[in-house]
């Protein structure tokens, strides 16, 4: 490490940037609704605004993965600081679907050239505790959300507007575009080691590499769409969805934060799978439980998601090395994508669940805006009732299909750990 680089105010201004991801995520989620009421949107709409941060978080991490060996990750990140200022000053003054649309789109640029500069930047600054120091750094991810939907909740008791929710977002964003511009930066790993760029691509086209990008489409989404459209799909079966979305994050938080002892007790491969168990467990009680026990089956969910996200990106940077930032940025890639598709298809399937239980040629959008208290509000909170449970039900099938994975990645380590100590 050269002796310019201050490795501890890099992954405090690292840690700020995905603040701000994971408040764009927390709020969001928060406003969801109240951008339907207020915008006159139906829920495949908001599924499109939604969705509009997921695929152009991937555009963004797999475009800055194949360029930051060549212009640095300092680059990327200045970029991501102007992406955000104006995805958020943008997403305050917005008149409609198209701003909103635009904006989402803006903060979802942003917020994959955060992590296709952050990943491979902590992975560099903490070669000796890779898997470790990520979980840490993304901590920052369920710890936003947590802050995000703690603001919407007494922001909304206080009756302060949801545009005032989302200023809120600009004062890390100043803070650690203003750190990034003062700091100085080292290159990435792959090329401080002189990995060419010939031997990255073939580690990237690997078996492994492979498994895991394809395992990410599942982990991401279970994750991630989840925790995106809890407050909608459970909207009228708890006076509080939004409080779930918190009890969910602060899990994540106090586990990514306790990350080392488990990663090194289990490994990343048996994480991976104890969190696929956990999360399978968790969406079915979310789906099927009321009461003071959806909370519990908050608590599980958050154990189950927890580790995921940064310790597929640990796997990927210990075990596959040589795949490099662009290793690293395909996996959060095809995460983010995978979320994208999915959120597109399941507004769709839950616009089609609910009027399924509305009179037979009822307009949806009519019973969606009518006022509390009528004959179609009544309707349409229980059509509710049925639809969110039944989206969560089929997400279900995601972690399950995870277990079968992870089951056979722990064995395959597991050998390839016997055949190199055999070998040694």
């Amino acid at each position: 490490m050269q002796a310019n680089i201050n490795r501890n105010k890099l992954f405090v201004a690292s840690c700020l940037s995905l603040l701000v991801t994971s408040l764009s995520f927390g709020i969001r989620a928060g406003i969801l609704n109240r951008l339907g009421v207020d915008f006159h949107l139906n829920a495949s709409q908001l599924a499109s605004i939604a969705a509009t941060a997921f695929w152009g978080f991937p555009l963004a991490i797999v475009i800055g993965g194949m360029v930051v060996d060549a212009i640095g990750m300092k680059k990327l990140l200045v970029a991501a600081f102007v992406f955000h200022l104006a995805g958020i000053l943008l997403t305050i003054f917005a008149g409609g679907f198209w701003t909103l649309f635009l904006s989402t789109l803006l903060i979802g640029i942003a917020n994959g050239t955060v992590e296709a500069a952050c990943n491979p930047l902590v992975a560099t600054l903490y070669p000796e505790n890779k898997t470790t120091k990520l979980n840490h750094f993304h901590l920052w991810f369920p710890g936003g959300i947590v802050i995000g939907t703690l603001i919407v909740f007494f922001f909304d008791k206080m009756g302060i507007s949801w545009q005032v929710q989302v200023a809120m977002m600009l004062i890390p964003t100043i803070i650690y575009g203003y750190l990034f511009s003062r700091l100085d930066f080292p290159v990435t790993e792959r090329v401080a080691s002189g990995v060419s760029t010939a031997d990255m691509y073939k580690a990237v086209a690997s078996p492994l590499f492979i498994f895991m990008f394809i395992c990410m489409f599942g982990t991401a989404i279970t994750e991630l769409f989840t925790g995106q459209w809890v407050g909608v799909l459970l909207n009228n079966v708890t006076d509080n969805p939004i409080l779930i979305l918190t009890i969910t994050t602060g899990v994540m938080v106090v586990g990514r934060g306790l990350a080392e002892p488990v990663v090194h007790k289990f490994s990343p491969a048996g994480v991976l799978l104890m969190s696929a168990i956990m999360a399978a467990i968790g969406i079915y009680l979310l789906s099927s439980v009321s009461g003071g026990m959806i909370y519990v089956a908050a608590l599980v969910f958050g154990l189950g998601v927890c580790y995921f996200w940064p310790t597929m990106i640990g796997f990927v940077a210990e075990n596959i090395p040589k795949s490099g930032a662009l290793g690293l940025n395909l996996v959060g890639g095809a995460g983010m994508f995978a979320v994208s598709i999915y959120t597109l298809f399941m507004g769709g399937f839950y616009d089609r669940l609910l009027a399924k239980q509305l009179p037979e040629g009822a307009v949806l959008d009519t019973f969606r805006s009518a006022a509390a208290g009528t004959p179609e509000a009544t309707q349409y909170a229980q059509a509710q009732l049925t639809a969110g449970p039944e989206v969560l039900r089929a997400t279900a099938v995601i972690p399950i299909i995870l277990v079968v994975a992870f089951t056979v990645l722990v064995i395959y380590m597991r050998n390839k750990k016997k055949v190199t100590i055999a070998g040694a």
